[in-house]
Formats: structure tokens, C-alpha cells, sequence
């Protein structure tokens, strides 16, 4: 299956027909500093989703307010560390070998979809009994530093009871959840929404919590969660 790259208004989208993988970390697509974007590696299959602790304790704290004037003022979100949702979280950014910066990243809501939002990703029996969750969220330049194409992805949801639960990658458009790379001339205080696809094994269950483990938290093991 073939991919190519567009850029509409300054964004860069990968554009593919029907590529859809269920399954945790499954398929992964890499934005080059320069703005272009890689191919994704194909040949993924889905995997199950592994046990994870659950989210930290820890009292929630509000380094940043995505809504303020865009100055890098607060504290520094720390690995483990719980956020109530619609708090941000404040810490340094980067994306591929050159591109720094600081980001106010904030959980806004945690949404129910339908199972029938899944019929036309035509994923058949790998979608069977499962309940989409949106992680909706908000990417706000709180730094001096230019990350326009940066992708803010890696984020994933859990269970109540703490486990990971599945994540959905879409490769394309998905109009229930729609994700894109930080447009051109994103410099402090610009904003962009996100989503991420997480979801429940059946309707008994729910996604309860967000998880970034991207980028300073990805070798820790542990990221900033939202609850």
C-alpha cells in the first residue's frame, strides 16, 4: 500500500487508503525536521494490550494555563505525575534531532464514542465488542522556539483499573478524531487540538485515564497522566 505526503495550509497529513492498526505501538510515523514525513512501516499486526501500573497518586498540580498569555512561567510536570483533566501540564518538547522547544500540553475531555464509529475503519473481527474512547487534547507553545510539523503524538489511555488499553492508529482521516502535525508558523502561544483513539475491550469497561509517555518521559517508563 502506498503513502504520500500533503500539506494543506501549512500542515503535513499523511494521506493512505483503508491502513488501519489496532494494537499498541503497533505503527509509528516519523516527521523529519525539515517538515517531511516517512513512510510508515507496514507489516504490523495487532498485538495485545500490556498490564501498566496505574497512574500516580501524586497531588495534581498546574504548571501552566493554556488559556493565559503564552509565558513559559510555572512548574516543571514530572514523570508519574497526575493531572485533573483540563489542567495543563508544562515541559520541555522535542521532536527529532533538532527541533526544542516548551510545550502546555492539556487533557480536555475523555469522550464514549460508538462502537459504530469503528464500521467504516472496516476492521472487522479486531474491533469486535470494543468501545472507542477520544482523548481530546490541546498543544500550546509556551516557548520561544518555532515547532512547526512537530508531532505531539504518544499519547494513550488506561483502564479504571489501570491497564493500558488498546490504542487505535489511524493512518489518514478519521473525522471522529482527527490528529494532525503542528502547523506551519507555530511559535509561542499558538494552540492546536489533538485527539488519540484508545479502546475499552467491551462496553462493561471504560477508559478512564490519559497517559503522555512521549519525549522527556519515554525512557523512564513513566509518564504525566490526566484522571
Amino acid at each position: 500500500m502506498s503513502s504520500s505526503v500533503m500539506r494543506r495550509g501549512g500542515r503535513v497529513k499523511l494521506a493512505s487508503v483503508g491502513l488501519v492498526v489496532v494494537g499498541s505501538l503497533a505503527l509509528s510515523a516519523c516527521n523529519g525536521d525539515d517538515g517531511t514525513t516517512d513512510k510508515p512501516v507496514g507489516g504490523a499486526t495487532p498485538t495485545s494490550s500490556a498490564p501498566s501500573s496505574a497512574p500516580s497518586s501524586a497531588p495534581s498540580t498546574k504548571p501552566s494555563d493554556p488559556a493565559g498569555d503564552g509565558g513559559a512561567t510555572g512548574g516543571q510536570a514530572q514523570a508519574g505525575q497526575t493531572f485533573k483533566i483540563g489542567e495543563a501540564a508544562q515541559f520541555p518538547f522535542k521532536y527529532g534531532t533538532t527541533k526544542k522547544g516548551e510545550i502546555a500540553l492539556t487533557v480536555d475531555a475523555i469522550e464514549k464514542g460508538d462502537p459504530a464509529d469503528l464500521v467504516p475503519l472496516k476492521l472487522g473481527d479486531k474491533a469486535s465488542g470494543k468501545v472507542p474512547y477520544y482523548i481530546r487534547y490541546t498543544v500550546k507553545n509556551v516557548g520561544t522556539t518555532n515547532l512547526e510539523f512537530a508531532s505531539v503524538s504518544h499519547m494513550k489511555g488506561h483502564l479504571g483499573d489501570g491497564t493500558e488499553a488498546q490504542s487505535l492508529l489511524i493512518v489518514g482521516d478519521f473525522a471522529k478524531c482527527d490528529s494532525e502535525s503542528l502547523p506551519q508558523g507555530f511559535t509561542n502561544g499558538k494552540t492546536q487540538k489533538g485527539c488519540a483513539v484508545a479502546l475499552a475491550p467491551s462496553a462493561a469497561t471504560k477508559v478512564a485515564s490519559a497517559e503522555y509517555w512521549g519525549d522527556p518521559f519515554s525512557l523512564g517508563g513513566k509518564g504525566i497522566y490526566w484522571k
